[in-house]
């Protein structure tokens, strides 16, 4: 029986364009972490975004970690992080020393919860400590809800940081993700939606603030003759080589986001109408890039487990995972303080228990989709 090529959740999926931007760093000799393409790539997401300026950087994580320091985030300090997201979304603020205090999701978008945030900021303002920032995660492209959330944040002069490392090409209200808040973040990891291989960015309508940030991702060097440091730096600057990968792929952005969005439209045709299945719901007014197809399969109808489904698939050489276990329950923050969505109501637990994500690739061929499709069936028909 011939070897099945593997299905992956989201693999990269290069534009063709990426080579020339490669060769010309290659032809001027310029492949250290400053040149034309970071220049180039950097002005492009600006432009692309509609916002003031851009740093690109070595990841995502970087880039949050590099607002935190531009929020002058300190051992004594609080910030307040979505639960239900990546590690990354929160190692950070523990970068920094500071505590984070977790946010549950809320079931429209999966994603904050403005109610308990206002629990949240609530309590800490009668204690006299609110937060130094309140970061915000877009998951798997859909955005929250921003209008809510920022008027919250605002009512008690918090500082957000949109964490859109997920959600490049989403929109909310006609306005790109990540540009909302003080500043927000994206990653060109390998399984996003565009890549850089590894790499990030850090925006904001704050020239003056993106400048600082690219001072520190280049070790806060001193303006000096000689090599001078008077305060802690980074080796956070993306690499020219890396950039013009970036500038090829931001090229066919939309057509990536429209091709994952129509990954998601066949998953919903084949199972939206079977009882106990359900989609992670766009938000009225928005547009998700739908980075990941995620769905939950709730056992009590259906008779399924999502872990069965992920190991029947893995067995047909088919990447799939479940939703993001939240970092409530995660052993590295044990006795974090958590804001479940209602009191006695945890929407982050319920769906990582029952969400899954399936492969979502732009680069999957209908084949490829139709397998995970019939596997699928087996289960649910």
């Amino acid at each position: 029986m011939p070897h099945r090529q593997k299905t992956f959740l989201s693999s990269p999926h290069m534009s063709g364009h990426e080579q020339k931007y490669i060769q010309e760093a290659f032809d001027l000799n310029w492949v250290a972490p400053l040149g034309n393409n970071v220049n180039g790539f950097e002005e492009e997401l600006a432009s692309y975004n509609n916002i003031s300026d851009v740093a690109v950087l070595t990841s995502g994580t970087d880039a949050i970690h590099l607002a935190l320091r531009l929020l002058d985030v300190t051992p004594e300090d609080t910030v307040f992080v979505s639960s239900l997201t990546f590690v990354a979304s929160a190692n950070p603020i523990l970068y920094e020393g500071a505590t984070p205090v977790l946010i549950d999701s809320e079931p429209e978008t999966w994603n904050m919860s403005p109610e308990a945030l206002e629990r949240a900021l609530k309590d800490a303002e009668q204690e006299g400590k609110l937060p130094k920032a309140v970061i915000i995660v877009h998951l798997y492209g859909q955005s929250a809800k921003v209008d809510e959330l920022l008027a919250v944040c605002r009512k008690y002069n918090v500082p957000v940081v949109e964490d859109a490392a997920e959600s490049l090409g989403s929109e909310y209200k006609g306005q790109k993700s990540g540009t909302h808040g003080d500043f927000g973040i994206y990653s060109f990891n390998g399984n996003k939606i565009i890549t850089t291989s590894g790499g990030g960015a850090l925006i904001a309508n704050d020239a003056e603030a993106i400048q600082k940030a690219r001072f520190l991702s280049t070790q806060a060097r001193d303006p000096a003759i000689h090599y001078q440091h008077s305060e802690i730096g980074y080796n956070y600057r993306m690499s020219n080589i890396v950039a013009g990968i970036g500038r090829g792929q931001l090229e066919v952005l939309d057509e990536r986001v429209a091709q994952r969005r129509a990954n998601f439209d066949r998953y919903v045709e084949a199972f939206a109408h079977i009882p106990g299945v359900s989609f992670q719901p766009e938000l009225k007014d928005t547009k998700s890039n739908r980075w990941l197809t995620a769905l939950t399969i709730d056992p009590e109808i259906t008779g399924v487990d999502r872990t069965d489904i992920i190991k029947r698939l893995e067995e047909e050489n088919i990447e799939a995972r479940p939703v993001w276990k939240p970092m409530h329950l995660q052993p590295l923050f044990e006795g974090v303080t958590y804001y479940p969505h209602e009191e006695g109501n945890s929407v982050s637990d319920r769906l990582f228990e029952h969400g899954i994500c399936l492969p979502s690739g732009s680069n999957m061929t209908e084949e490829q989709q139709g397998k995970v499709i019939d596997v699928l069936n087996e289960f649910l028909l």
